[in-house]
C-alpha cells in the first residue's frame, strides 16, 4: 500500500533518471491531462510530498499523480518489455534512456507550478512526515484544530491536512506502538500523547524511506534486537495484516474494524489499546 516512504523511495528512484533531461514523448490514458504540453521541456525536479509525486518542468508546468491503493511507478530501458500491461499505463514520460510508467494511478493532473499552493490537493496538505525538514508542533497545532476534535484519533492520522504520509499501515501500527485507542476522539488525548504519536510516524516512516520491505516492528518501532517482544522470527509488522493472530505483546487475538466518513481499516489490540489514559511504552521500547 503505497503511503509516505513509498513515494519519497518512488521520487528518489526516478529523479537521476529524469531530472535535467528533455521530456522526448508523453501520452496518458482517455480522458487525461494535455501531457503533450510538457514535451520538449526539460525536467526540473521529482519530488514527493505525503502521499503525492510532483514532476516539475521548465515551462512552468507540473504533472501529480496520487497512487492511492494500487498504483505504482516504473522506470525500463527504451524497447525493454514493461512487467504490467500497457492497458494499465496512466502515464507514460520518455527521456533518453529512460521511460518511466505510472500503472493504476487514479489520478493524474497537470497544473502550473506557480498554482500549486492553491491546488487543494496540495496546498492543504499538512507537514510532510518523510521531509528533511518537519515541523512536529505545526502537525500537532493541526491534530488539535477544533474541526478534528470529533475525530477518532485513528481517522484524524489518516487526515493529510494534518500530517502528509500516513496511510492505514502506518496509522495502526503507531496507535498500537504507542499503546493509544484507535477509536479515542482526539479531544480526549493530550498534546503529550498526540506529540508522541507524530515523532513515532516520523521515525517510522523515516526507517522505512530506502527499504522496499516495511518493518514497524524494529528499534524505531518499540521492539528488541530489531523485533518486538514475543514476535516470531520475520514478523515485520505488529498489527497491520494480522487480523485474529496473536497480540505480540499480550497474546490476545488483534482486531480489525472499518469506521469513519471513508470506510478505512484500522487494526488494534483490544488489550494493549484498551481505552484510557495513554500508556507509556513498556520497559525497553523507545518513548
Amino acid at each position: 500500500m503505497p503511503e509516505g516512504d513509498t513515494l519519497y523511495r518512488t521520487a528518489a528512484g526516478l529523479r537521476p533518471y529524469l531530472v535535467g533531461r528533455t521530456l522526448l514523448a508523453a501520452r496518458a490514458r482517455v480522458p487525461g491531462p494535455r501531457v503533450d504540453l510538457v514535451v520538449g521541456s526539460e525536467v526540473l525536479a521529482v519530488e514527493a510530498h505525503g502521499k503525492n509525486l510532483l514532476i516539475r518542468f521548465a515551462n512552468g508546468l507540473e504533472l501529480r499523480t496520487h497512487l492511492r491503493m494500487n498504483g505504482s511507478w516504473h522506470r525500463y530501458a527504451p524497447g525493454e518489455r514493461w512487467r504490467r500491461p500497457p492497458g494499465r499505463a496512466a502515464l507514460v514520460l520518455e527521456v533518453a534512456g529512460a521511460v518511466a510508467v505510472c500503472f493504476d494511478a487514479p489520478v493524474v493532473e497537470l497544473l502550473e507550478s506557480r498554482a500549486a499552493a492553491l491546488h487543494p490537493p496540495l496546498g492543504g496538505l499538512g507537514p510532510d512526515l518523510c521531509a528533511d525538514e518537519f515541523d512536529s508542533a505545526e502537525a500537532v497545532r493541526r491534530l488539535r484544530d477544533p474541526a478534528r476534535a470529533g475525530l477518532t484519533i485513528a481517522e484524524a492520522l489518516l487526515d493529510q491536512g494534518a500530517l502528509a504520509g500516513i496511510g492505514n499501515v502506518y496509522k495502526s501500527e503507531v496507535l498500537f506502538i504507542e499503546r493509544v485507542d484507535p477509536f479515542a476522539p482526539v479531544e480526549a488525548l493530550d498534546d503529550v500523547t498526540l506529540a508522541r504519536l507524530v515523532a513515532r510516524s516520523r521515525a517510522l516512516l523515516a526507517a522505512n524511506r530506502s527499504s522496499p520491505v516495511r518493518v514497524t516492528t524494529g528499534p524505531d518501532g518499540g521492539g528488541r534486537d530489531g523485533m518486538g517482544p514475543g514476535a516470531a522470527p520475520g514478523g515485520r509488522l505488529w498489527v497491520y495484516g494480522r487480523a485474529g493472530r496473536a497480540c505480540r505483546r499480550c497474546g490476545t487475538p488483534i482486531a480489525t474494524r472499518r469506521h469513519g466518513a471513508l470506510p478505512r481499516s484500522t487494526a488494534w489490540c483490544p488489550r494493549c489499546q484498551a481505552r484510557g489514559p495513554a500508556l507509556e511504552p513498556s520497559a525497553g521500547e523507545p518513548g
